[in-house]
């Protein structure tokens, strides 16, 4: 199973995705991510057996209780892009309000699955959506451009639990199904 460990953006929000997206249309060698599907990914745990479901979700139950975090309102916005404007392969928008909620859920949640043996992050903790992917350079100057010009609010809500979901890679995409809900 590959799973993660999420914060899904709730079907509200759907819309002001699929709107912002649009914005990026004519921006050539992007690959859009479902606005259905969105979320904030807290930890990426890549294959898992199904044997080590139980100690993962015990362990992802600790780490929620360890941060300190209960229900908390997020603002959904700005634009973004990984690694750098010169080099873009994700173009996100991020989290204005409540990003600090996230970081410390990620962080209760890397050091008890890094405890189990799951491979530490190699990147700082950026809460974020991603928007698309890059695949080749094409559009890349309209991306830098939109990125520099805009600042879109996506939308707020109640963030009131985490998710362990499992991702299943297929031709049209990754499906995404909930393993396990974790309320805050």
């Amino acid at each position: 199973m590959r799973l993660f460990v999420s914060v899904d953006v709730p079907d509200e929000l759907v819309d002001a995705v699929a709107e912002l997206q649009e914005a990026f249309a004519g921006a050539d060698g992007l690959r859009f991510t479902d606005p259905g599907s969105v979320h904030v990914t807290l930890k990426f745990l890549g294959e898992v057996e199904e044997e080590r479901l139980s100690e993962l979700t015990s362990a992802i139950e600790t780490a929620i209780e360890e941060a300190g975090v209960s229900a908390f309102e997020t603002e959904f916005g700005g634009l973004g892009v990984f690694p750098s404007p010169e080099y873009i392969s994700v173009v996100w928008f991020g989290v204005r309000e409540g990003a600090s909620e996230m970081t410390r859920l990620h962080e209760a949640i890397e050091r008890r699955t890094v405890e189990l043996g799951f491979e530490p992050e190699s990147h700082e903790f950026t809460p974020h959506v991603t928007l698309a992917r890059m695949d080749h350079a094409g559009g890349k100057e309209l991306v830098q451009r939109l990125v520099r010009e805009r600042d879109p609010t996506i939308g707020r809500t109640t963030v009131e639990e985490v998710r362990l979901t499992e991702s299943e890679l297929g031709p049209d995409g990754p499906t995404y199904s909930t393993i396990e809900r974790f309320p805050l």
